[in-house]
């Protein structure tokens, strides 16, 4: 048993099939990929795991509670986090305030963006933020603007916001889309360390193979809304359906 479990999940749309008996168990502790050609259902999967979407049929479970009807913060207060494609941060806040805001609503249940200078001098609030931008080398960074960050610091800001929220599992949609290589190499290294320190499950949608192949434990492969293979990393790179599906062969592997 997983500590997400995905069962027989259906959801069309129209006259599309965008998910078909889809079943995912993601083990506590582990790195879990979810692969597949554009229109395999990644993000419609994705979605219903996070409360943006309701499946037509199906469970999704979190620690053995249902997160079917949950609005999104009402997951995210069970200890589910999401990272998305494009780094959502607030552009006109510092580096630290942006951090503040999760840590404050952490311990206190709400976000208080209007009382940003009274949070700030709270010390508890302010030396766990401080903590968080530490974990991703960010912290020479504090006093910048989130809109002046490049897409890489960016990434490690949300990072550290989402971490601020101690979250039992970590969602990540793309999380090096638009990067260069080298914010992609130091995302897979910062990662695997958030990984090893914190024991916090990951689930990653992610569709460049060196960051799948460098982070995962386990991974799945959909394709037109189904799951055609999950195996070791080992196992899904000369998997010869995976090939014909998705990954041909490329030289990413």
């Amino acid at each position: 048993m997983g500590i997400l479990e995905v069962k027989n999940i259906n959801k069309r749309f129209g006259g599309l099939q965008a998910l078909g008996d889809v079943n995912l168990s993601v083990k506590e502790n582990s790195v879990h990929a979810i692969i597949g050609p554009n229109g395999a259902g990644k993000s419609t999967l994705l979605n219903c795991l996070v409360g943006k979407l309701m499946p037509d049929t199906g469970s999704v479970t979190f620690d053995g509670q249902s997160l079917l009807g949950r609005k999104p913060h009402e997951i995210n207060q069970l200890g589910i986090s999401r990272v998305f494609q494009t780094p959502e941060i607030f552009g006109d806040l510092t580096v630290m305030e942006n951090v503040l805001i999760p840590c404050f609503a952490k311990r206190d249940g709400a976000f208080r963006l209007n009382a940003l200078t009274s949070i700030a001098q709270e010390p508890d609030v302010r030396a766990k933020a401080e903590q968080m931008l530490i974990d991703v080398n960010m912290i020479d960074k504090r006093h910048m603007q989130g809109s002046s960050l490049s897409r890489g610091d960016k990434r490690r800001l949300e990072m550290a916001m989402c971490l601020a929220q101690d979250p039992r599992l970590l969602l990540l949609d793309e999380p090096t889309a638009g990067m260069a290589r080298a914010d992609t190499n130091n995302t897979i290294d910062l990662l695997k360390e958030i990984h090893e320190k914190r024991d916090i499950t990951m689930a990653i949608i992610e569709h460049d193979m060196h960051v799948v192949f460098s982070l995962a434990d386990r991974i799945t492969v959909l394709a037109q809304g189904t799951p055609l293979v999950e195996d070791t990393p080992d196992n899904i790179k000369g998997h010869p359906k995976v090939k014909e599906a998705y990954l041909g062969e490329t030289q990413q592997v």
